[in-house]
């Protein structure tokens, strides 16, 4: 067995260059890698006949400026991660995969110290860069749920220090998210109430259990209101407190209502029992909002993409096409009406502009109410953008029903022209 027979089997990426780009050698791990074969590859250009990227020019190629860097520093130079997409076989069904690359280039010098070749070693890091793709999406999708919701949200380490607030909170203190981190928060509880806050959230934390406890909280203008807050214990698949999720609920009017029903009236005790069922009534409804957005009673979705692509339904939105599937399709395939009644223009218009749209009034013929009787009923309906980094990147709907002020004005509109 030759040397090229022992490179070849080499268990790496390795590809070997002439200072030219002309391709030498190749380990079969590497024309694995990269789905081709040694034959179509060797004697070839690199970067202009084999691996060529159409969206940058050669000089501009982040490969080629590590290249032409290490022929003139006769030095490793590694290259950070990029993105490179292989072309399929035509065998293999064709097109390209998605594919990100961490790559050390190493020359080779002759004994006159000269750049005899090159020697490129790729690593392959697309499951891991997709992994923080993914990461970073389902923080945004979390942060901008988290921020549309009216409640002061925050997490925080297993020990109770804060990790993270909402933009209710940055808008309710005037404070910035760093200045919330650790136990930093304390600052914005009234002093009277911190002592005890402090006390019963250590208590929780001990149990790993839910806390909860009424303290006043200060305004970014230097006034306090009383706010509920509430956190839970979040654990991993053996039991174990990874976080805490929680919420701060402001009860400010409740509060004041109780005391004056406190100092006014004789029946205090009564009426406070009374006033304290309708707040955990009230709070019992807040927690199920808060737990179950889908359950609000507007008609929602959110589409993502160009081609408008179904990401969420809720079951509102639902009862205009019972019994048939939205998520995960697109709106013209779900809904092919929509493409005739113009509806995917609006979308499209909404997508690409950045603006608004609200369709008001919108005839929809439905068995609204469940009740097998097909009527044709009305609807408001706004289209937002969804932006996420500055660009658009889905469509946030929105819609009430608006029957019966449609039905009473047409009634108003008929006995004018009766006159």
């Amino acid at each position: 067995m030759d040397f090229f027979d022992y490179f070849n089997h080499v268990p790496e990426n390795i590809v070997i260059i002439s200072p030219a780009y002309e391709i030498l050698a190749a380990t079969d791990m590497y024309l694995k890698t990269t789905m081709r074969n040694r034959d179509e590859i060797l004697g070839k250009h690199w970067l202009k006949e084999v691996y060529v990227d159409p969206t940058v020019a050669f000089e501009d190629n982040p490969v080629a400026k590590c290249v032409e860097k290490a022929k003139a520093t006769k030095e490793v130079v590694y290259l950070e991660v990029f993105k490179y997409d292989l072309e399929r076989p035509a065998s293999e069904g064709g097109g390209f995969e998605t594919r990100y690359w961490e790559a050390a280039h190493t020359p080779v010098l002759d004994q006159a110290g000269n750049v005899k070749f090159l020697y490129q070693s790729p690593k392959d890091v697309t499951e891991r860069e997709l992994a923080k793709k993914a990461s970073k999406e389902s923080e945004e999708k979390f942060k901008f749920l988290t921020d549309t919701v009216p409640q002061l949200i925050h997490t925080a380490e297993p020990n109770g220090h804060c990790t993270f607030v909402n933009q209710r909170w940055l808008d309710f203190t005037g404070l910035s998210a760093g200045e919330f981190q650790g136990d930093n928060w304390h600052k914005v509880i009234h002093p009277e109430d911190l002592g005890k806050v402090v006390e019963r959230q250590k208590e929780a934390i001990h149990a790993s259990t839910e806390f909860q406890a009424e303290m006043r909280i200060k305004t970014k203008d230097g006034h306090y209101r009383w706010h509920l807050m509430r956190s839970m214990p979040m654990r991993d698949d053996q039991g174990n407190v990874i976080m805490r999720v929680g919420s701060a609920n402001d009860i400010h009017a409740t509060k004041q209502m109780v005391q004056e029903l406190l100092e006014s009236n004789e029946q205090m005790s009564a009426l406070s029992d009374q006033v304290q069922k309708a707040f955990r009534s009230a709070e019992d409804r807040r927690v199920t909002l808060e737990q179950m957005i889908m359950q609000v009673p507007a008609l929602i979705n959110i589409t993502k993409g160009p081609e408008h692509r179904f990401e969420l339904v809720n079951p509102q939105y639902q009862r205009l096409f019972p019994n048939r599937q939205l998520v995960g399709k697109t709106t013209a395939e779900a809904l092919p009406e929509a493409v005739e009644q113009g509806f995917i223009q609006i979308l499209d218009n909404v997508y690409s502009t950045g603006e608004q749209f609200i369709a008001y009034e919108i005839p929809f013929f439905s068995d609204w109410y469940d009740d097998g009787n097909v009527q044709e009923h009305y609807f408001t309906i706004t289209y937002l953008p969804l932006v996420e980094d500055k660009k658009v990147t889905g469509i946030i709907t929105f819609g009430y029903i608006v029957s019966d002020t449609v039905k009473l004005r047409k009634e108003l509109e008929e006995l004018q022209s009766a006159k």
